[in-house]
């Protein structure tokens, strides 16, 4: 007994209890007849895959209790996959618990045969996801939490893998948001310096007059407030990496000491008179054209040179095809588990929507959409108002040439109407139709007109 699965039949008719049981001999059938009881048992038993009848007491005509039930075991046990089981008039509800994350639904009256299937199917989903998710487990490899599906995003995993292991100071390119950071740590997770610190600093978030003693520290009453003796980040990243984000915003004066540190390996603190030589792996990162600000006199072209002994450059999401979907499932998941929320996925409307979106603000707007979807969706689908990315444009028609054309008539018509102040007449001249074509295309596309 003890070997078989458990299955968890929520059921207040005693008949159907027998049935079901029988029926279920396979299976460790656990009854239960009201909502407490399927609790209790959830809690206890934590079954993969339960049978829920909508009707249960105290509401047995209505599905008010079956859905509170249902709401309150997908909270307790998101994993489970719950069929529920509704009376053969009852389409609208078992289409609601759909939406709020039920497995699959089956309508009265039961058939042993079918229902065993559908069964059968939910154990062997259940299963696959946990090995799916033991495998996800098992992978610690540094640049498993870079989604490279997108030839383009191939080829650069391909290259960290053959900088990380060496000391090449290494420059990555790519506009904000495209996990510049996320990619330095993966080259530090790969290196034989793994182990050691890994230290960023964004020479965009800290003020000019803070930078010097952020990234080289200061001795004690070297200025006015240096109580005390402080290291500064470099200093800190010693037989590790050290991760200077937007570098293209590294102020001039600091540039010719980076250059000095860079050529020597070693510091002088502020107020310092001795060299400290310091083992580390640099990292340097930008949005910026460095070449454009080396011709604009911002940047030091022997200093560039220096940092970008390896050079990556990260594509926009919006050049990553078929990646920002694969993200954004991924968000979906994470951030549904954060929020203790079951939530299934996208509807093809939304699906379409983030396929075609250009992103400008990539992974990290795409992120923010996500997240905030995951928060304010009402159903177990990700919809496109969810998401809020106004307006999609033309580059969000479908793929399929009959429901193109179906959009491209629709939208013409309703142009010509707008046009022609909703005269017939001459919104049939204007799309070159006659009166009784145009009539005949109000009725199939259901477009209504106020004369």
């Amino acid at each position: 007994m003890g070997d078989k699965k458990v299955l968890l039949v929520v059921e207040d008719d005693p008949g159907l209890q027998t049935q079901l049981k029988w029926g279920f001999e396979n299976y460790q059938t656990v009854i239960a007849g009201n909502r407490n009881d399927a609790i209790v048992a959830l809690r206890r038993f934590m079954p993969a895959v339960i049978t829920l009848d909508l009707g249960l007491p105290p509401d047995t005509a209505n599905a008010s209790e079956g859905l509170a039930t249902l709401k309150e075991m997908l909270q307790l046990a998101p994993a489970s996959k719950v069929i529920v089981v509704t009376g053969n008039d009852d389409r609208e509800n078992a289409i609601r618990a759909i939406a709020m994350g039920a497995y699959d639904f089956y309508q009265k009256p039961i058939d042993l045969d079918v229902l065993t299937l559908i069964v059968e199917r939910a154990f062997q989903f259940s299963e696959l996801q946990k090995a799916y998710t033991h495998l996800q487990h098992k992978i610690h490899e540094p640049l498993a939490g870079i989604i490279a599906s997108c030839k383009k995003m191939q080829d650069l995993t391909r290259m960290v893998e053959k900088v990380a292991p060496t000391n090449a100071t290494t420059l990555l390119l790519g506009e904000s948001g495209t996990g510049k950071e996320v990619l330095a740590k993966a080259i530090h997770n790969l290196s034989d310096r793994a182990d050691k610190p890994f230290v960023a600093v964004n020479c965009a978030a800290i003020p000019e007059n803070l930078l010097e003693s952020e990234l080289f520290g200061y001795e004690k009453g070297a200025f006015t407030g240096a109580a005390q003796l402080t290291k500064g980040k470099i200093e800190y990243a010693d037989k590790g990496t050290f991760f200077l984000d937007e570098i293209g915003d590294l102020p001039t004066a600091l540039q010719s000491k980076l250059l000095r540190f860079l050529q020597e390996r070693s510091i002088e603190r502020i107020g310092g008179r001795k060299e400290i030589p310091v083992d580390v792996r640099i990292i340097c990162a930008t949005h910026q054209n460095l070449q454009g600000l080396i011709d604009e006199g911002r940047f030091r072209s022997d200093l560039y040179y220096r940092v970008s002994e390896i050079t990556l450059i990260i594509p926009p999401l919006r050049e990553r095809e078929g990646d920002a979907i694969t993200i954004a499932n991924v968000l979906l998941k994470r951030f549904s588990e954060a929020n203790h929320k079951v939530l299934k996925g996208f509807s093809q409307e939304a699906v379409q929507a983030i396929e075609s979106y250009p992103w400008p603000g990539n992974i990290r707007e795409l992120e923010n959409k996500i997240k905030r979807a995951v928060i304010m969706a009402d159903d177990a689908i990700i919809d496109f108002d969810d998401l809020e990315l106004g307006e999609t444009g033309e580059e969000t028609m479908p793929f399929n040439l009959k429901t193109v054309r179906e959009v491209a008539e629709t939208l013409a018509i309703k142009r010509a109407l707008a046009f022609s102040h909703n005269n017939i007449s001459n919104a049939a001249k204007l799309l070159g139709v006659t009166r009784p074509t145009l009539y005949t295309l109000f009725e199939k596309y259901g477009i209504k007109v106020n004369d």
